[in-house]
Formats: structure tokens, sequence, C-alpha cells
């Protein structure tokens, strides 16, 4: 009797060309698991949108298959998007790490999802079996503690995937667990996917060990306040800076519900040490040595909302920048995030703060992710058949595959993928597969349907080039203006009297454009509005150089209301 095909699929819906929103699938004809489902945040270009997460119509297509959602570890581009998916879809059960396992459901109660989610709890002893798929972990080191790589093995082939990783030999917290990594490809491995964010980055990423003497260095120097920022999800850092805190005598006020949160957790699980007595209220600062006291907040990406952009803003209720305070960004910036980070530095030197950010002068970062000679350890202990890259921007994943392929492997067994693209598991070999629907959705608020790319736009174009608002009176029934139309402009033109003169000339632009139009026989609100547009964008493009976005109000005096 023939064995029996039973292809997998395997494609990511976030995570490929970018950093954030990863979201990875396994699917079999019967039967689909998701490992991860992550936000991520917007640059200054997505004006109002909070979260960018996947398109999930693909899953909601195929809710019958879906088993479970495995996570990797607790961080924001990894666990973010779970309020979304549960509202859209519904997931039989989380299996999560001890700290992501709490994070989540945090998460879900801040998103007050009040239906029962079933969250299930693994280490790296444990076996699961999800339908066809038997599925374990294996430990590894990143910025954040309970960090996990899942290998998954299926009828056609193993599939495993890293996780966010380093290999850091003298971690804060457990080590990674190299034997196991290579104990799995002695046993082969049919599909490697892998942390890429680091690719281009020669070398080894320092320890977090590293990153201890120029924090200790800054503490001992710091002659007052220090206002410390960095990942609230940075637990391995937090735990560093709080060290550092008890050497030095101060005591920590925290500040930024995310940071709040998770060391909330983190103390709960003893991931991070923290005397109670230590730990202070905004109220108590008053009562404080300036010398005794470090904040500790979130914001180090310079996002305008975060604890940090509003102190350095003023708008933080009960704490202000005073001249002497020690402000320290610990972290280096996501791709996208330099400006809104300088802005807030420079706010924060103008109010006499001294600032230091990560450079080769103070090394108050050391990243969560692999380096090139990481990342070649890793092919060499997993000795995959196939190679994915995973997680990265496109130049990232290029050069990783590219990185593979000098060590030897084919490079029509390396695939640099995009969201959607999916490649075909079938005994032991990999093809290419068809493509999915995998867009982004731009979330506003908590609103699960997320904002179009039309608003996307619309917004895009307010924040660029304003607006020009047209009202017009008119007697439809007798095809004619009742008054002289009246521009308003926007957020895109302030020339004192010449604006004056523009609006005015628009005016008479309109009333000639309308009174031509009318001389025809059949005239719509459709028709009137396109014509008003049409000379109105004409003109402001001709005088301004700029392309306004262009909104008729019509108000008709025989029906005597606004169209």
């Amino acid at each position: 009797m023939a064995n029996i095909i039973n292809p997998i699929k395997i494609y990511a819906l976030g995570g490929l060309g970018e950093v954030g929103k990863n979201t990875y699938c396994i699917e079999s004809p019967s039967n689909l698991i998701i490992i991860d489902a992550g936000i991520k945040f917007p640059e200054d270009d997505l004006v109002g949108v909070d979260y960018v997460i996947p398109n999930y119509q693909h899953l909601k297509e195929n809710q019958m298959k879906i088993r479970a959602l495995l996570i990797t570890h607790g961080h924001e581009d990894h666990i973010g998007a779970i309020p979304f998916l549960i509202k859209t879809i519904k997931v039989p059960v989380i299996y999560a790490p001890k700290l992501a396992a709490a994070l989540i459901r945090q998460k879900l109660e801040d998103h007050h999802i009040r239906e029962n989610v079933k969250i299930v709890e693994f280490d790296q002893d444990t076996t699961l079996q999800i339908s066809e798929f038997k599925v374990n972990f294996f430990r590894v080191t990143h910025s954040i503690p309970d960090s996990f790589g899942i290998c998954v093995d299926t009828s056609e082939g193993r599939i495993v995937t890293t996780g966010d990783f380093k290999i850091d030999l003298t971690p804060v917290g457990p080590d990674i667990e190299l034997y196991k990594i290579a104990k799995i490809g002695q046993e082969g491995v049919d599909l490697l996917l892998a942390d890429s964010t680091n690719a281009e980055k020669e070398g080894w990423t320092p320890s977090e060990r590293n990153v201890l003497n120029s924090i200790n260095d800054i503490f001992s120097k710091a002659p007052g306040r220090l206002i410390v920022s960095t990942f609230s999800s940075n637990v391995s850092r937090i735990q560093q800076i709080i060290n550092c805190m008890i050497n030095h005598n101060r005591k920590v006020v925290i500040v930024g519900r995310s940071m709040i949160n998770t060391v909330e957790c983190a103390r709960k699980f003893g991931y991070i040490k923290i005397p109670s007595s230590l730990i202070k209220n905004v109220e108590d600062l008053n009562s404080l040595k300036d010398n005794e006291t470090l904040i500790l907040c979130t914001g180090s990406q310079g996002e305008q909302m975060a604890a940090l952009s509003r102190i350095a803003a003023g708008t933080f209720k009960g704490i202000s920048v005073i001249p002497g305070d020690t402000v320290v960004f610990s972290s280096s910036p996501i791709p996208g995030n330099g400006a809104s980070i300088q802005k807030v530095v420079n706010q924060l030197t103008k109010l006499g703060a001294d600032v230091i950010t990560n450079s080769i002068f103070s090394d108050i970062h050391s990243s969560g992710h692999p380096s090139r000679q990481e990342l070649m350890m890793n092919l060499k202990l997993f000795q995959p058949k196939y190679f994915m890259p995973a997680h990265g921007e496109y130049h990232m994943l290029k050069l990783h595959a590219e990185l593979a392929q000098s060590m030897g492997m084919p490079k029509e067994n390396t695939f640099v993928l995009g969201n959607g693209d999916t490649l075909i598991l079938e005994k032991h070999k990999i093809t290419d597969g068809e493509r999915i629907l995998a867009e982004d959705i731009f979330i506003d608020g908590y609103d699960i349907n997320g904002v179009s790319t039309a608003v996307i736009r619309d917004r895009k174009i307010l924040q660029d080039d304003g607006m020009v608002s047209v009202l017009l009176s008119l007697n439809s029934k007798e095809n004619r203006l009742v008054a002289p139309p009246k521009v308003i402009t926007v957020g895109f033109v302030s020339y004192g009297p010449y604006e004056n003169h523009l609006t005015r000339h628009a005016s008479m632009q309109i009333t000639e454009a309308l009174e031509e139009l009318f001389a025809t026989t059949k005239v719509t609100f459709n028709d009137i509005k396109n014509t008003v547009r049409s000379v109105v964008s004409r003109y402001f493009f001709r005088k301004t150089q700029r392309n306004p976005m262009v909104i008729p109000l019509i108000m008709n005096h025989i029906s005597a209301q606004v169209k």
C-alpha cells in the first residue's frame, strides 16, 4: 500500500520583510498551528495608527483547521496581536512559556476580553501532540526570560523555528540549550526558520553582562536623579539596572503602564528581584534625595504617548525634568524611530538634562539577536536541508540566506520569502506553493476592523498637504449659486494677506466653473462636487505645489439639506 501524501504548508502572515508582527503557520489538509501572534509598531508616516497587525482572513477561512497558537516568548512583536487574533478567530488553546503566559493574561484583561481563553504553560521538557503534529521546545537566550525555539515533527518532515535568540555564553538567566539544538540537528531538520535581525552585523552579539559595567559607571557618575528608559519587555536589562540601583543606594519609581505590568509579572516569577521597600510611587519623589532616586520608564523609542516623551514634553503628572538629571536611553533605535528619539533627546537637553544614548562611548545596550558568527553556529548545529530566513527586513533575510550558501547550502535550498508566500513540504522535500493573502491591517485604538489603506492615504494627505473645505449655497431647482463659494483652508497654507488672495481667487474660479456646468441640461450633486475638486486641486497645486484634500459641502436652499 502506497504511503499517503499529506502536504504541509509553511508560510508567514507577518515577520518577513519587516521587524515585527511575527506570525508563522504550519498547515496540513486537516490541521493548522500558529506560531506567535505579534504586532508591529507604526512608523511616523502611519498617521494615527497605534499598531500594525497581519490580515487574518486566511485563518478565518480555515477556522475549522486551527488547533493551537504556540508562543516563543513574551515580546510585543510575538504576543501583541493576540487580543486582535482572538476577536477574529477562535483559538482552541494558547501554549506559552510561564512569563509570556502571565503577560498574555494581563493583555487580555487590558483589552476587556471576557471570553474564556485557554492558556497552557510549557517549559523545555514539555512534549505536545497537537493532532498530527508532535511539538518539542528548546530554551534559548534572549533579552526576556523564558524564550524558546520550537521543533515540529510532521508526517512529511521536521520543521524548526529558533524564535528570537542569541548565543550568549554568559547570560543573565538560564543558558541556551546548545546540546539539545545539536541533538535535533543530528536527528535531522528538513526546514529551519531562523531569526535574521542582526544578519548584517559581523562577529558575536555582546553578552548582556557586558552592559553591566557601563550602567554601573553611569550610576557612579550621575550627580542627581537618574531617569533610565528601556524596553519594558527587556527583563534582563531591567534586572541589571535594579542591581546597580541597589549597589548605589537608590530607590526606584516605575512609570509607564507596560513597564509596571512587566515588572509585576517578572517579580511574581522571580525573574526580577527587588525588595518592595525600594519601590516608591511618583508621589514620593519630593521626599527622596536627588542622588538617591531612579526613575525607570518606557519610551526609549521616542513613542509619543510613552512615559519618557510625556516627561520631556512636561505633560506627565508629578514628574518634570530638572537641571542635573541624567537621562539614559538603554536601547538601540528600531529602524524608523530615529527622528522620534532625537526629538525627545533635544527636548530633554533643552530642559537641562544630561542625555546618554547608546554609542561607542557608552555601551549601554546589547542586542537580543544573533550576529553573523552566531548565525553560522546555529546553521552548523541544526544542519538543515532547507533554510528559510525569518524575522527581518528583506536585506537581512537575503544576507542570512547568502550566509547559509557560503557554508555549503545549495542556493535552491534557501528561500527568501515575503509574507503570504508558501512552501510545501512533502516527503522531506520543499517546493514553492501558491500565495495567500497577507496584507497589513492598521489598528487605531482597539478596533479590530482596522483602518483601511484609503484612510491611511487620506491621513497622509492631511498631514502633508492639508485640507480645503468649499461651502456652496445653491438653488438646485434654478441651477444657480445663492452666494459666492466660501473657501476655508486648514493645515497647509498660512501666508497672511496672501492666504485671503488665494481663497478669494479660488472662489472666483469655482464660481466660473459652476456657471459653465449649470448651463448644461442635467447636473447632479456629484457633478458639482467633482467640478469643485478639480478646479480647487489644480489652482492650489499651481500656486503652492501642494495637493490638499478638497471637501465640498453643499447647502441646497430648495431641500434645506447639506449634501
